[in-house]
């Protein structure tokens, strides 16, 4: 009898004590040089830019409309994507 509790119990403790990891969302970053918010056709629907992979993406998840850059200037932007720093501690 002991024998059978045990092997019930053992059984089952996986399974008891299995935490659910939470899935982790998708996040694309896309850093695109000398790029208006109006030139691509999911911001601006009348742009004469097509970017048909970029605009199904937009319409099958989350734009953001409202982005700050911390610098004007490609190269420190990258830089602090990267890192999580301010371009100036650079």
């Amino acid at each position: 009898m002991r024998f059978v509790a045990l092997l019930l119990l053992f059984s089952t403790t996986p399974k008891v004590f299995a935490a659910t990891v939470p899935e982790k969302p998708n996040v694309i970053i896309f850093f695109m040089d000398d790029m208006g918010y109006g030139d691509c056709r999911a911001y601006n629907p009348e742009s004469k830019v097509a970017l048909p992979n970029i605009e199904r993406l937009c319409a099958n998840g989350i734009r953001f409309t409202d982005a700050h850059s911390p610098s004007a200037v490609c190269a420190p932007s990258r830089y602090s994507v990267m890192t999580g720093n301010y371009p100036w501690r650079g």
